[in-house]
Order: C-alpha cells, then structure tokens, then sequence
C-alpha cells in the first residue's frame, strides 16, 4: 500500500468513523434508548423504530460505499443529508429552555453539536461533488459512479 492510498483511506476512515462502527454498534446495543431518543421526532413508537432501523442502515451501508469507492458519491450524498436530517430533528437548541451565548447553558452545547453535524454533512459533500465548481455536473451525470479513490491517476468519471 503507498502512502497515497492510505492517507485517502484515512481521510475517508475519518469521515465515517462517526457511523461506522461507533453509532451504529450503540444502536445496535442500546435499541430501545435509541428509539427512545427517536421519540423525540415522532409520537409513533413504530416510526421511532423505523428512523432507528432506517439510520442504522444508512450508516452502515453508505459508510461502506465512502469507504471502498463503491457508488461513494451517492453514498456521501446520502450521509450528508442524514447529517442535517439528524441535526434538525434531534440537535434542536432553539428548544432549550436555558439556550443563551453566554454562561452555562446545555442549548448552547446542543448548538455546537448541530453545527458539527453540518460541518461533517459538508465534508461528504466534498466527497459528493468534488473540491471544485466544474466537478458538480459529473454526480449528476452519474450519481452510481465513483471517485476511484484509491487511483493513483487522476481519472473523470
């Protein structure tokens, strides 16, 4: 292995590490505190399951496509939307009652947990679209396709 592929490994491992194996061996292990903090989205303890068992297959299985190349542009495109989706339904500071910038306050720690997630959403859209303007048209020219990000040519999709 060359220094090239394991620093984009890395750089890949890094992003999904969050998911893969961490969030997602806690939902598998802690289920019903999973889905109890699913009810926050919902009354429906069947569709707090469902968000439960959707996530879990999001993290896993778009985990993998980052990390090997497989369709990994839809994949970082697919995990990014689930970064915000899960920021806004479950990192909601403007509901903390002590939410304020200065002093103690658990809003404002639920602030920066909302902020991170979208910082990691915007690092899969790296992934997604690619560092410039001119590389958007090529996901949607072919979202099923690859970055091939373990070439050590640069190759257009």
């Amino acid at each position: 292995m060359t220094f090239e592929i394991l620093v984009a490994f890395l750089t890949r491992l890094s992003l999904v590490l969050l998911f893969l194996p961490f969030s997602a061996l806690d939902k598998v292990l802690n289920f019903a505190d999973a889905t109890k903090q699913a009810g926050q989205a919902t009354s429906s303890h069947g569709v707090a399951k469902a968000l439960i068992l959707t996530g879990l297959f999001v993290e896993v299985v778009m985990s993998l496509g980052v990390l090997t190349g497989v369709a990994d542009r839809l994949a970082a495109f697919i995990l990014s939307g689930y970064c915000a989706v899960t920021a806004v339904l479950f990192k909601q500071f403007w509901r903390a009652p002590d939410f304020r910038l200065r002093g103690p306050s658990t809003g404002r720690e639920t602030l920066w947990d909302f902020l991170k997630n979208f910082a990691v959403a915007g690092g899969f859209l790296l992934v997604t679209f690619g560092p410039t303007a001119g590389s958007v048209d090529r996901f949607f020219a072919d979202p099923f396709g690859s970055t091939h990000p373990y070439s050590l040519t640069e190759t257009q999709p």
